[in-house]
């Protein structure tokens, strides 16, 4: 080969080189670790270790209330979703939020600052590529700088104890989901539905007073019984669930109850702002409809970089 020739295919592999790590790398699903029952012992003997204090909103925090974390939640989930962040990392984030706000009182002001000190601590953790603490003081609209992002890191992880290891509902999926008689396309889908019920179980206080393994389970529970194609009998799976995680039935069978009620309430309340705006586009007349075109351009081209305005907490 000469030297030309040479040239070349050192050119095409380090072209190919530079291509592959660019891509995320993703680790494969291994099979000895998620069939292994010492595996799933061990995630239900530590899960109680890193459960929050469901009433730190009374016991801890003097100006935090309930409203305020649903709002920083739901922000959070819209930036790891924006990101594309793993499904783990958003779980996690919350577990840090809810176990800080457990032990430190922290005024309102600070509350999206540690949301995203929290994001950014579980994404080092669980991300080939982790959000950058920049990216997280764009999404805030520079609300907060980039030192006082470091100083909350820092401080929430003394306040962990730097213990960042924590058990989540999504460990204990892939633990259920393999031990479940269930064809591969089903699982996906189970999945993949299970996973949106988990994240959704994360934003609201409520189910802090559950176990990850419980809200795993539940949310696989309502998940097979929103899909009707997957021929499992409920009470066959609850008492499969049972066999899996040691719950009774009857608290599992409550729980994806809730995990449901939940999901059936917030459609609900995505669905009112849609049904309002129907109606004002009907009894606007055709006249105005090119102001009003015009009017609502320049209201989009005014929105913050936030996904979601967090900063009413502040007043």
């Amino acid at each position: 080969m000469n030297t030309d020739q040479g040239l070349v295919t050192l050119i095409s592999d380090m072209d190919l080189m530079c291509a592959e790590s660019e891509a995320p790398r993703r680790a494969y699903e291994d099979p000895v670790l998620i069939q292994d029952n010492r595996v799933l012992q061990n995630l239900l003997d530590l899960e109680d270790r890193y459960m929050p204090n469901p009433a730190y909103f009374k016991c801890v925090q003097t100006d935090i209330k309930r409203y305020m974390r649903k709002m920083v939640a739901t922000w959070m989930l819209e930036v790891c979703d924006e990101q594309r962040c793993e499904e783990e990392v958003f779980p996690l984030s919350m577990n840090y939020l809810d176990r800080f706000l457990s032990v430190k009182n922290i005024s309102r002001t600070s509350l999206q600052l540690l949301g995203a000190a929290c994001m950014l601590i579980a994404s080092k953790l669980k991300e080939t590529i982790p959000i950058s603490a920049e990216k997280l003081v764009t999404y805030t609209d520079h609300s907060i700088s980039f030192n006082l992002l470091m100083e909350m890191e820092l401080l929430l992880l003394s306040k962990l104890k730097w213990d960042l290891s924590a058990v989540t509902p999504q460990d204990f999926l892939e633990q259920i989901l393999s031990r479940l008689s269930l064809e591969k396309e089903q699982t996906k889908v189970i999945k993949k539905h299970a996973q949106t019920f988990i994240a959704l179980c994360a934003t609201d206080c409520k189910f802090m007073i559950y176990p990850p393994s419980m809200i795993a389970a539940g949310s696989v529970g309502a998940a097979v019984h929103g899909l009707s194609n997957i021929p499992y009998l409920d009470v066959k799976l609850l008492q499969r669930l049972h066999e899996i995680t040691g719950i009774e039935m009857d608290v599992l069978r409550g729980c994806q109850e809730q995990i449901e009620q939940t999901l059936a309430n917030n459609l609900s309340n995505m669905a009112q702002p849609v049904e309002q705006s129907t109606k004002m586009e009907h009894s606007s007349s055709s006249s105005s409809s090119s102001h009003h075109t015009n009017t609502q351009h320049e209201h989009f081209k005014e929105q913050p970089t936030t996904p979601t305005d967090v900063q009413d907490i502040r007043f």
